[in-house]
């Protein structure tokens, strides 16, 4: 069996409990087809770049799973047809890109990625400052 990374767009109108309900129907679909889940990162809503059948906002869900390849273009087909998806791409991915997501810890918020970002560069940007102030007083 291949593995793979979906990115599903879910209407924005549901609700916490209806997202993980339509996951789990996702999770039938996958094993309708012999597929398992790896890992389940849900992004949350956000809004999209452009409107998809009139929606400007929508859920994100990003899901790495495993499928046998004939039947990927099954599973599409189901995901096409469900009527809470708005869009969905899924990629083949190769073994290292898998270890490395697997890896890879996800953290819910975006924002707070980014944060953690800017706080760990101002971290580095004064301990450099205070390097250079010490090697300057010597």
């Amino acid at each position: 069996m291949r593995s793979y990374q979906s990115v599903l767009i879910l209407k924005a109108d549901l609700d916490e409990a209806q997202v993980d309900l339509a996951l789990e129907k996702i999770t039938e679909f996958l094993a309708k087809y012999n597929g398992s889940f790896l890992k389940v990162e849900k992004w949350g809503k956000k809004r999209l770049a452009y409107r998809v059948k009139k929606s400007r906002f929508g859920h994100y869900i990003n899901l790495y799973h495993t499928c046998e390849s004939s039947k990927v273009s099954s599973l599409e087909l189901d995901l096409k047809l469900y009527d809470l998806v708005l869009k969905f791409l899924v990629i083949r991915l190769d073994d290292s890109e898998v270890k490395r997501a697997m890896d890879r810890e996800y953290v819910g918020d975006s924002d707070k990625k980014i944060e953690n970002k800017k706080d760990e560069k101002s971290e580095n940007i004064k301990d450099e400052k205070s390097e250079n102030v010490k090697e300057v007083s010597s």
